[in-house]
């Protein structure tokens, strides 16, 4: 039996891979919550096991089997999580209408301190980053449970084929296999590419302090200067989504004329800019209101996600429940 076994070795050998595990979750099943849930589930079953486990393997290598087998038991109910670009077209303003759906239906935002180990490598830490981008996490979810482990294991965590077979009880050939067509369908789904910011460089901050400026001072001809022509927006749990200058535009000044005022505070999440949205409340104050997650690309932003479940979102990203005035 390895000294791992022992119980004052076992807390704090477990947690050295709690945050890597994590994210691992989190890209297989697309909530941060269903991916803790499934870590604090690993956990519990590696302790019951721990006798089973004899250091053929190393340890690492036995907690993602546990955790793999956790995440394909939860996918095997058939949810996808999805953003709402993936759910319908597009809905040009004057017809567009907030038609909520039930949380289980969207991809979740996750603190990049949840999911991402400290990395000395900056390239290292610039793919994780990549590999947990909304626009990534959704395209994984277009793939079957099995390929969706085998592309994150060997693409984003780079394990060598013999140790996923070895964890997937299965041959290399069929690895290989399952790499090669989880390529192609990520391929077909093409995942919006955005600008490397890890860390911010100097016209990436202007970007958004400009940004945070239009928007507080809802300056709409400011802010149609900062987004693409395509940028789009989207505003969870509604399925709506709206693309294009005009169409945003023309919902900030209908529908979402209710923002104006607001502030904006910075904050980061899926390896991307972030901010917490706070709206003008009438006892005075701001109150939250969206946890705004942005895509930048050729130094323009590409997209504005911002998910309203705010009781769930703040206090994840350990954001203040109120600004003062």
């Amino acid at each position: 039996m390895v000294d791992v076994a022992a119980p004052q070795n076992m807390d704090a050998r477990l947690e050295e891979y709690r945050t890597e595990l994590t994210g691992y979750c989190y890209r297989m099943l697309g909530s941060s919550f269903e991916a803790e849930d499934a870590v604090q589930d690993t956990m519990v079953r590696a302790w019951r096991s721990i006798e089973k486990f004899e250091g053929r393997s190393s340890l690492r290598s036995w907690l993602y089997r546990i955790a793999t087998n956790v995440c394909l038991d939860a996918l095997n109910a058939g949810n996808r999580r999805a953003r709402p670009m993936d759910l319908t077209e597009s809905t040009p303003v004057a017809q567009a209408q907030l038609s909520a759906r039930p949380e289980v239906t969207w991809l979740e935002p996750v603190p990049d301190g949840r999911v991402l180990p400290q990395a000395a490598d900056p390239a290292e830490a610039a793919l994780a980053k990549e590999s947990v981008r909304l626009a990534f996490v959704a395209a994984l979810q277009h793939l079957p449970p099995k390929q969706r482990a085998v592309l994150i294991l060997r693409e984003v965590l780079a394990w060598k084929a013999s140790e996923v077979a070895e964890l997937l009880d299965t041959s290399v050939a069929s690895v290989n296999s399952a790499l090669q067509r989880a390529r192609a369908t990520l391929a077909a789904s093409d995942p919006e590419r955005t600008d490397a910011a890890d860390p911010l460089d100097e016209e990436q901050r202007s970007l958004l302090d400009r940004y945070v400026a239009a928007f507080e001072a809802y300056d709409m001809a400011a802010l149609t200067a900062l987004l693409h022509e395509d940028a789009t927006l989207s505003m969870p749990p509604y399925d709506l989504w709206l693309r294009g200058h005009d169409d945003i535009v023309g919902w900030m000044l209908g529908v979402g004329e209710v923002c104006r005022g607001s502030r904006l505070v910075p904050t980061v999440a899926n390896g991307t800019p972030a901010f917490a949205h706070y709206h003008p409340d009438p006892e005075g104050g701001f109150s939250p209101w969206a946890l705004m997650v942005l895509e930048i690309a050729d130094g323009k932003v590409a997209g504005i996600t911002s998910f309203l479940d705010v009781k769930r979102w703040f206090p994840l990203f350990d954001l203040p429940d109120r600004l003062e005035a």
